[in-house]
């Protein structure tokens, strides 16, 4: 739990899929956003080591030079959000897993739209891969920051495994 008195700090910068934002708070990364060109809510430019680091890391994944991400996060969400993001983890890179298969994993069969649900409060995209969810028919599915980066972000993986 992050206590109030804890200072957050947000971070933007421009990265190969666009405007990005991360955000930080107690000495975790707690917060990726996707940053629309018309949204100017999000333009604050604070750094710290820790936000240089996850930027280092995104860039580094995004050009594929790696295939993880080793930084400390803490996402807040209901205990099977929780659930639903530890299991996002274990999809390996380049790879997918149906919302069905992923609530199977979770001990929840039936419980595939409550994955969906939880993906799309997952507060760190990419760090926590999401995107590597798709519909049982191999449709793709949602995504926080739109259908063309998650179709981005699985061709990425995907060449890069090979």
């Amino acid at each position: 739990m992050m206590k109030d008195n804890v200072e957050k700090m947000l971070c933007c910068r421009p990265t190969a899929i666009g405007m990005i934002g991360i955000a930080e708070s107690g000495g975790s990364v707690t917060n990726l956003f996707f940053i629309e060109k018309e949204d100017t809510k999000l333009v604050e430019t604070a750094s710290s080591p820790l936000l240089d680091e996850a930027f280092e890391q995104l860039d580094a994944w995004l050009a594929g030079r790696v295939n993880t991400f080793s930084l400390p996060v803490a996402a807040v969400g209901s205990r099977f959000a929780r659930q639903v993001w530890q299991a996002l983890l274990d999809i390996p890179y380049g790879s997918t897993a149906s919302y069905g298969e992923v609530a199977l994993q979770i001990g929840a069969p039936g419980a595939a739209r409550a994955v969906g649900s939880a993906c799309r409060r997952n507060p760190l995209p990419i760090i926590i891969p999401c995107h590597r969810v798709i519909n049982s028919d191999g449709r793709m599915g949602g995504y926080l920051g739109g259908s063309q980066i998650k179709r981005y972000l699985l061709n990425m993986e995907r060449r890069n495994c090979g």
